[in-house]
């Protein structure tokens, strides 16, 4: 069986991570951690941009999101603050309809509580009446509580073929509510990574990510759905200043599915970024009970732009070591489209399907991902 580590970089293997992210003379530090970092304040780095350090607020990204996978479906629940407003997000994929259902709330920046970092009971959080997104951060012992929920308005977003998605944005507004509460409970080693995103200035990207087992239960319109020994998640604590024109592609998975003739946890993460170097710097991994195992740099190529989606496309994503070959059949699609002549432009989708294809550790054993729930995000800005 062929030796796959050989194809991972040096830079990619986790090293022991300092107190700070931010060094004393204003640098970042880039690289591959093995644990939470106790500080994180990024508004201490030096000329991170090409504005003035003291406009840094307005133009560092932070946010801690979630994706549960629910044998009926998968909850996504994000709180976001972006400098000039806040967010909360709250979407719902039901597996069996391809319905997503998407509570998109924008609240005032200073409305929005972003953990300082994800240690000793830290917290995140936002509100704007019922609704409210808020972690509790108890990542030096492996856990972390997530409640949220929301009511009013939200995108219910349906395949059909006679109009895209983008088309029936603003015919499918419905009145919906959604509420849930989590306990999570670490089941692997956590994927920490503060990547450049420029080779002039210290412009970085940091991302931690984390597989847990969960606990607890969500309603959704009066149905509610129960946790079970396939429930699964990952919190993604993320950071960065991103350049004025940008673009990221994912993909994950989660839960408890068939390996190697026995049932097991398993997770991927799969991301394309701004990385000035995509050998050393990524945060492409699989994740077992206690274990994970690295993954080389990857591509996106899609059958249907996320524009022109109706009803279906396919994600090929592959890397070019044989590490990774997988097809993301998309059925169910979240536009959030926001267009200012010379101000901003976002097109963010988040997508949700099944999967077929495989990955390879890097013992290389091959993991057939065939039949498991897909979710992802093709997401461009210029700012």
């Amino acid at each position: 069986m062929e030796d796959y580590s050989k194809f991972i970089a040096k830079e990619r293997r986790a090293i022991p991570t300092p107190k700070s992210m931010v060094n004393e003379d204003g640098t970042c530090v880039f690289g591959t951690f093995d644990k939470e970092f106790e500080e994180m304040d990024l508004l201490k780095i030096k000329n991170p941009t090409h504005f003035p350090d003291f406009l840094n607020r307005f133009k560092l990204t932070l946010w801690e999101a979630t994706e549960i996978h629910f044998k009926e479906g998968v909850l996504l629940a994000v709180v976001c603050d972006m400098g000039i407003f806040g967010k909360l997000m709250n979407v719902f994929y039901d597996k069996e309809t391809h319905y997503v259902y998407c509570w998109d709330t924008q609240i005032k920046s200073k409305d929005t509580k972003i953990a300082p970092n994800l240690i000793n009971g830290s917290i995140a959080e936002g509100r704007l009446g019922e609704t409210f997104v808020k972690y509790v951060n108890n990542f030096e012992v492996g856990k972390a509580t997530l409640d949220g929920k929301a009511v009013g308005k939200c995108l219910v977003t349906k395949p059909r073929k006679d109009k895209t998605a983008v088309q029936a944005m603003k015919e499918n507004m419905e009145e919906a509510t959604i509420e849930y509460s989590l306990k999570l409970d670490r089941l692997s080693k956590p994927c920490v990574v503060s990547i450049p995103f420029a080779t002039d200035r210290p412009r970085p990207l940091y991302s931690q990510k984390d597989f847990f087992k969960v606990e607890g239960s969500l309603t959704i319109n009066g149905k509610t759905y129960t946790s079970d020994d396939f429930t699964t998640g990952i919190i993604d604590d993320h950071r960065g200043y991103y350049p004025r024109k940008a673009h990221y592609d994912w993909v994950t998975t989660m839960g408890k599915y068939e390996v190697d003739g026995k049932k097991q946890y398993i997770a991927f993460n799969l991301t394309r970024n701004q990385s000035i170097d995509q050998d050393k710097y990524n945060e492409n991994l699989i994740w077992k009970v206690g274990e994970t195992s690295l993954l080389t740099p990857v591509t996106f190529e899609r059958s249907v732009s996320s524009w022109d989606f109706k009803d279906f496309s396919e994600w090929k994503i592959k890397d070019e070591h044989d590490m990774v070959n997988i097809t993301f059949k998309v059925y169910g699609i979240n536009p959030m489209i926001v267009h200012v002549d010379h101000i901003v432009r976002i097109d963010y989708y988040i997508t949700f399907g099944e999967l077929e294809g495989y990955l390879r550790d890097e013992k290389g054993n091959k993991i057939v991902l065939d039949g498991m729930l897909g979710m992802g995000e093709d997401k461009s800005l210029l700012l």
